[in-house]
């Protein structure tokens, strides 16, 4: 079988539809979409099912597969690494049951990455609004730093030349055996369950493990905005859980970064990440943790991560002061 597109599925039964249906749209065969319905509480598990009726199954004019998985809910990294476990296809790519693709992508991303060798290819995305509409919601370009040559790469050349700090795991077309091989079933690189960020956590994770890297400037993804996603917190238990899951990233991160440096490895995407995480960390501590400001402000002095490599002016601040930092954003935030 050509590819496996994992679907990770919870309460999603309002967009679940368009998702699949974009998958089931497009130009080539032999290939499964496999849709992991991760304990939901609304009609989606139910819409899963409907995909794999005789009736829809029969009505299906080329050659692909949809397989359903029911389990309990166990968050976004479980179902994905539950797909993983079945998945047959000689590539993987994993799409959110909000978003959806282009028509008819498929087969040039296969081709590119059969003509090339590849390990690994990325592709655009865009992000479109609740009426479907291509926008951009940042006030900066939110792709700068992104290089999307064609050019065949190592992995830890792709992610230090190549990438910003955006790395959903989307936006990648990637080698069946990059992350999980039959030959060796010690050497996993799966999502890291129960954390938010599992994509920061998991994408250079996998992109270090590849020999040949390139990216499509083609737009194949739709990255779907809507309120409610899993990282707009808007209660204290999960206020805490994003800020602690930050700090458990920083800390992910400080070991593969060292894990390059030990082997003589460019790690500059790492540093730059860390530098990213501390700002926004400091920034929770300045409004929603101000109480609890010392003790995170300690433990990120036991992790070692001063001077931030970055030159971005709140970085310079911080590595003056991270107490004095989290001080003036309190009173500028007030």
């Amino acid at each position: 079988m050509k590819l496996s597109i994992i679907v990770p599925i919870y309460n999603v039964e309002q967009y679940l539809r368009k998702c699949v249906d974009s998958l089931l749209a497009q130009d080539i065969s032999d290939y499964e979409i496999i849709l992991v319905d991760d304990g939901s509480t609304d009609n989606s598990g139910a819409i899963c099912d409907e995909y794999t009726s005789p009736s829809f199954v029969n009505s299906l004019t080329r050659s692909v597969v949809i397989k359903v998985i029911h389990q309990e809910n166990g968050g976004l990294s479980a179902a994905r690494n539950s797909g993983i476990e079945v998945a047959q296809g000689k590539y993987i790519m994993f799409v959110d049951s909000d978003d959806y693709i282009e028509p008819n992508v498929l087969s040039g991303l296969i081709a590119q990455v059969e003509r090339d060798n590849l390990d690994v290819l990325r592709y655009r995305l865009q992000y479109v609004n609740p009426q479907y509409e291509a926008y951009n919601p940042y006030k900066s370009d939110s792709f700068k730093g992104n290089d999307y040559s064609e050019e065949v790469t190592d992995g830890v050349t792709f992610l230090n030349k190549r990438m910003n700090t955006q790395c959903y795991a989307w936006v990648f077309l990637i080698k069946r055996n990059l992350i999980i091989d039959d030959r060796c079933i010690d050497d996993r690189c799966l999502f890291t369950e129960g954390i938010y960020f599992e994509d920061t956590d998991w994408t250079p994770r996998m992109l270090v493990r590849a020999h040949r890297v390139a990216s499509t400037n083609t737009v194949v993804y739709n990255y779907f905005q809507r309120e409610g996603s899993i990282t707009k917190a808007v209660n204290r238990s999960k206020q805490q859980k994003v800020l602690d899951d930050k700090m458990r990233l920083i800390s992910e991160m400080q070991r593969q970064a060292k894990e390059l440096q030990d082997k003589g490895l460019n790690n500059a995407w790492f540093n730059r990440m860390i530098a990213d995480t501390v700002i926004s960390v400091i920034g929770i501590l300045s409004v929603d943790f101000y109480s609890e400001r010392k003790a995170y402000l300690e433990q990120l002095k036991v992790m070692n991560i001063y001077p931030l490599q970055s030159q971005l002016p709140k970085a310079k601040l911080i590595n003056f002061s991270p107490r004095l930092a989290v001080e003036i954003l309190h009173i500028k935030n007030r």
